[in-house]
């Protein structure tokens, strides 16, 4: 089982950047396709941007243009701008096999099979 842990989450005026990182824990990410969701109580989990193990990247509507998912060779990363206040969540990312998530990658929780904890992100002013 991957063990993955998210960095980055904070509080951010509307307008602000914030970077999320996901990391795996005594091991890399090179093989496995990454995606980011968000909850927040009383709504269901979204799917924000995924990243396949070949690159291929995905993003909800809802954040198209204001994000940008991309990796190296220690993490994956989710850049954060222009944040608005309907972003406030806790953000959690997933980890699903490349195989499956090669050519593409999937906003929806079924390919994923490890998750990370996940780390809050406010935005408020």
């Amino acid at each position: 089982q991957l063990q993955l842990v998210e960095s980055g989450g904070g509080l951010v005026q509307p307008g602000g950047s914030l970077r999320l990182s996901c990391a795996a824990s005594g091991t890399t990410l090179d093989y496995y396709g990454i995606g980011w969701f968000r909850q927040v109580p009383g709504k269901e989990r979204e799917g924000v941007s995924c990243i396949s193990s070949t690159g291929t990247t995905n993003y909800a509507d809802s954040v198209k243009g204001r994000f940008t998912i991309y990796r190296d060779n220690a993490a994956v990363y989710l850049q954060m701008n222009s944040l608005k206040p309907e972003d406030t969540a806790v953000y959690a990312c997933a980890a699903g096999p490349g195989w499956l998530l090669r050519s593409v990658c999937q906003l929806e929780r079924s390919p994923y099979e490890s998750w990370g904890q996940g780390t809050q992100v406010t935005v408020s002013s």
